[in-house]
């Protein structure tokens, strides 16, 4: 018959099983971290190969919902929507909208222009992100041209700006009378793209009808 364990062996097994335990979840967190860290290259590696741009799809479609036409909405004139322009500066760039708020009417085409300027010395690529408050008139806000559907490259000290062409949806709800829509601008990494076609302050100008400055 064995003789029972005395307190310190106990102890001395307790501390052993505990050691093995804290390194199979040491290990396990490692290999979770390494999975996520390659997540990123994975992603870009993908996207690459597939020629597709997750960020500029999901902002150009909204839910699977068709391409929205403002010809097919009538401008209402009784309601006017006070729509605010941000941006968040995360890096070595200038950017910013060149006004700050404009009024429009809903169903109403309107433009507003953002202001970009390398101040590395060296070329980046970069993506714009938008965020809307309240999040509730995101469905409501179709950008007709934007900047964010696409990545876009500026060389070494060059300013550039792009427009913002959109039309605010009819049936917003009538509560809704102030919207903010905000950029976040960060690098990225990944083959420099071509330069967007058509997005000069010019071209924006011709999509709108307005007279070219």
């Amino acid at each position: 018959m064995s003789e029972p364990s005395t307190p310190a062996g106990a102890q001395a097994g307790l501390r052993g099983d505990n050691l093995r335990m804290f390194g199979k979840l040491a290990v396990v967190a490692a290999l979770m971290f390494g999975f996520g860290y390659a997540l990123v290259p994975m992603y870009r590696a993908i996207c690459t190969a597939l020629g597709v741009n997750v960020l500029a799809l999901s902002e150009q479609q909204t839910s699977g919902e068709k391409a929205y036409d403002p010809k097919n909405s009538q401008v209402d004139l009784t309601r006017s929507i006070t729509v605010e322009f941000d941006a968040n500066v995360r890096g070595p760039w200038e950017f910013k909208p060149a006004q700050r708020s404009i009024e429009v009417h809903p169903g109403q085409l309107s433009t507003v222009m953002y202001e970009f300027r390398n101040i590395q010395n060296r070329t980046m690529v970069a993506q714009a992100i938008p965020s809307y408050a309240p999040n509730q008139a995101m469905p409501y806000f179709h950008k007709l041209e934007c900047f964010c559907f696409s990545e876009q490259k500026l060389k070494p000290g060059e300013s550039k700006q792009w427009p913002v062409v959109f039309v605010i949806d009819p049936k917003l709800p009538k509560d809704v009378k102030t919207i903010t829509l905000s950029y976040t601008f960060f690098e990225v990494g990944g083959k420099v793209p071509p330069e967007p076609a058509g997005t000069t302050p010019q071209a924006a100008a011709a999509l709108v009808g307005a007279p070219k400055t």
